[in-house]
């Protein structure tokens, strides 16, 4: 009797570790994703995005086909983003400078000394070769003025190597930004 109530409570306990192991675990809090991962979780460049290959016209292209939109001069765009930020704009201009990390963004001028618009390619789809810079560009996409947070802000200038004129108080930044569907890039 001792040695089936013994065998009893043995599986019992063996039973009741089974469940246990069985049951879902409760996940600790994680920390809230950003905007920025979920994009890049979306898409990885790849080799070939990084490096300059032209095409036998002399042109990089990436993103979808441009030229379909209204051309409006970056310089006139800039003045007044506001006005193209419902549809979108073809724009030409050279590049200043690019992200170093994975080409995603690029920053884009009417002339080599004048004042640039952030471009960034629309959900990660595409990227810019990571020697980017000096290149001619011509941009399909739609402006917009954006306040990009502290911890964006850090990132693109630690990580990626951008460049801001007006820091606020605060960390933040506001900036004229594009959002780039196609771009198509050609030696300067």
């Amino acid at each position: 009797m001792k040695k089936l109530l013994g065998l009893m409570i043995l599986g019992l306990a063996s039973a009741s570790v089974t469940v246990a192991q069985t049951q879902p675990k409760i996940d600790e809090p994680k920390p809230p994703v950003t905007e920025e991962q979920v994009d890049m979780a979306k898409r990885k460049p790849s080799p070939d995005d990084k490096t300059s290959k032209f095409d036998a016209d002399g042109k990089i292209k990436r993103g979808a086909a441009i030229g379909a939109a209204k051309k409006v001069s970056l310089a006139k765009a800039m003045k007044n983003p506001g006005k193209y930020s419902s549809s979108p704009i073809l724009v030409e201009g050279v590049i200043i400078r690019s992200c170093k990390m994975e080409g995603c963004w690029l920053e884009l001028a009417p002339s080599k000394n004048a004042s640039a618009v952030r471009i960034k390619m629309k959900d990660h789809a595409f990227f810019v070769p990571l020697d980017a810079a000096g290149l001619k560009a011509k941009v399909e996409g739609v402006m917009s003025v954006k306040t990009l947070s502290k911890a964006e802000v850090d990132h693109l200038m630690n990580e990626d190597g951008a460049k801001f004129s007006k820091i606020n108080p605060d960390g933040t930044v506001t900036e004229i930004s594009f959002e780039a569907t196609g771009v198509e890039l050609t030696k300067n």
